[in-house]
């Protein structure tokens, strides 16, 4: 636990802290008494609902529809699965303001639907939530078919052989396997729409405010320090509480699981419900994920005079009006380094988390069990400002240092290799590390022959995981990326704050760009996957 401990405590803890302390404390006092202040204005008060409600029901919308495909993935083998896997996690690591864009394009004014049908969502609360289902799918698939694809049918099938209907099989027998897993899925689809940023602000405009969208109202264009700090301190407790609430449900359910490999428990659709469902989960993708990547596409090559190249060629050249130091093209570059960077910051501090939440137990592992998770629901912004304060004297001088963005991105990256990792090795069952303690193997030699053949599929799924984040963050990036090396998020970002329809143009060139990046990435991820794991179970 030192490692992990030490890493939030001096990357996050801190920077975190500082900004508190500078919004609440003036001359040396505390202004505690403008805590009941803040929190009495009513304009703050409907922030607070807002940000609640639209959370829980973007949460169990995803839930409902992500479920399904989740089974798919784990118990189908179908032509295509691993492309069609690297789709649904694409909307995952595009920057939250393309997600925004995407939808806007597709349901707002002169969007898709509007030429169409003449339907408009934006500035309602359903385009919110669906372009949240959208971003969060990926979480869903990933952190339950994971585990479940892990899942040995048998058990199952056994209660049928003894009985019991299919759906009270899977009620008694797996559902209770899975309970962790589908608890962290649905934590971080939480945590994750109730810090919602960009999607709010680009679909419900000036009518619907979260509690993120009003830390940086007050932090950037108020100044306002005191009313930000009130707000992160009350988001900071408002997670801490939802932590605690999902360490204690969730802490007693994790038991020994007889765990196949992958290609043992999926198998063609059987019967026309299983077609169905197959076939139900496709039309949801083409719908929800493929609809709106393909409107992104679509305008990267739509030009004044036609279908062309000329928003891609644009990248190669320096931009007239001075705002990016480098061409366009090189931010492609500068995000692969840093999201590799991060990937392994990630693992290791995640690795060494997850290995001391399974051997230990108590009050004090399960509050670290519960830090672990914070950075996915603090403001980014204030982590952003943070970092920007405190880092920049000796020994922690790092203002200056291209490390700055990784170690941001990776605070992100650490809770979903933990979440990941975490039910698998809990699954381990005990008697086999105790079995190779007899046969005369070190602690480490066990964890090397037990433990990591059990969860190396977790660890690349984990992997995978933290790139994805780490190549679409954008919430702290944007304040701490050096002018010569900005991410792709952020030269997006910054070109759909300029006007004109060339910048429009390169920013959906570039997010393009980003997808087919995440793609590649993603497939290749996917081979090395099943190149290792075959076999190992």
């Amino acid at each position: 636990m030192a490692v992990p401990v030490a890493f939030f405590a001096l990357f996050f803890a801190w920077p975190v802290a500082s900004i508190v302390e500078r919004g609440l404390r003036v001359d040396g006092v505390w202004q505690f008494g403008r805590f009941g202040e803040t929190l009495s204005r009513p304009e703050i008060l409907d922030v607070l609902w807002f940000t609640l409600w639209q959370a829980l029901a973007s949460t169990g919308l995803t839930l409902l529809i992500a479920l399904p495909g989740a089974y798919v993935f784990a118990r189908f083998d179908f032509r295509g699965k691993g492309l069609l896997r690297a789709v649904v996690t694409v909307p995952f690591v595009m920057p939250t303001v393309m997600v925004g864009t995407a939808f806007l394009a597709l349901v707002g004014r002169g969007g898709l639907l509007d030429e169409l049908w003449g339907v408009r969502l934006d500035t309602t609360v359903w385009a919110i939530l669906i372009a949240h289902v959208f971003f969060n799918y990926a979480v869903v698939v990933r952190t339950v078919g994971g585990l479940w694809a892990q899942l040995d049918p048998r058990q199952e099938e056994a209660a049928r052989v003894l009985g019991a209907s299919r759906w009270k099989a899977w009620r008694t027998v797996t559902l209770p396997a899975l309970a962790p897993s589908v608890a962290a899925a649905a934590l971080m689809v939480f945590l994750f729409t109730a810090s919602s940023f960009a999607v709010v602000q680009i679909l419900g405009g000036s009518t619907y405010s979260t509690l993120e969208t009003e830390i940086y109202r007050q932090t950037v264009v108020r100044f306002d320090l005191t009313t930000a700090a009130v707000l992160t301190t009350v988001q900071f407790v408002a997670v801490g509480v939802v932590l605690a609430v999902h360490a204690r449900t969730v802490r007693r359910r994790e038991t020994a699981l007889r765990m196949v490999a992958p290609e043992e428990a999926a198998r063609r659709p059987r019967g026309i419900g299983q077609w169905a469902l197959f076939a139900g989960v496709l039309l949801s993708v083409a719908l929800l994920i493929v609809l709106p990547l393909g409107v992104l596409v679509e305008r990267s090559f739509a030009t004044s005079h036609g279908y062309g190249l000329d928003y891609y060629r644009a990248l190669q050249t320096p931009d007239p009006s001075g705002t990016f130091l480098v061409p366009l093209l090189d931010t492609i570059g500068n995000s692969l380094r840093y999201a590799v960077v991060a990937t392994l910051i990630a693992l290791v501090i995640g690795g060494l988390a997850a290995a001391a939440l399974t051997r230990r137990a108590g009050r004090l592992v399960r509050g670290f069990d519960a830090l672990l998770m914070l950075p996915l629901g603090v403001s980014a912004v204030t982590v952003g400002f943070g970092f920007l304060i405190t880092l920049d004297e000796p020994p922690f001088d790092l203002r200056a240092s291209w490390i700055l963005v990784p170690l941001a991105q990776a605070l992100v990256g650490v809770p979903f290799v933990v979440r990941t990792m975490l039910p698998v090795l809990r699954a381990v069952d005990e008697r086999l590390r105790e079995a190779a303690a007899v046969l005369g193997a070190s602690p480490w030699r066990a964890w090397r022959e037990v433990d990591l053949p059990l969860v190396r599929r977790a660890l690349l799924i984990a992997a995978g995981f933290a790139f994805a984040v780490s190549l679409g963050e954008f919430g702290a990036t944007v304040f701490i990326a050096r002018p010569d090396s900005p991410t792709l998020p952020v030269a997006v970002a910054r070109l759909l704050g300029r006007p004109g329809e060339l910048n429009y143009g390169q920013a959906m060139a570039l997010s393009t760009i980003l997808m087919v990046v995440c793609a590649v990435s993603l497939l290749l991820l996917e081979r090395l996957r099943t190149d290792r794991t075959s076999g190992e179970f």
